[in-house]
């Protein structure tokens, strides 16, 4: 459960990635949010239930 007031968005909303950052890991290429998700550098994600998320970067246009 979330300490933070207002409480952080649940792993599985939409906005999960607004969560705030526990442990953070550069070096390694990741993040712990607050609601569980584990935030990588190229920003895939792995949810507390397994489930995994495939990096969404925005696909830059050619000039």
């Amino acid at each position: 459960m979330c300490p933070h007031d207002p409480a952080c968005p649940d792993a599985e909303a939409p906005d999960r990635e607004k969560a705030r950052t526990l442990a953070c890991h550069p070096e390694q290429g990741w993040s712990l949010l607050c609601n569980g998700v584990v935030l990588f550098e190229d920003t895939g994600e792995l949810l507390p239930s397994g489930a995994t998320i495939e990096p969404h970067r925005p696909v830059v246009g050619a000039a």
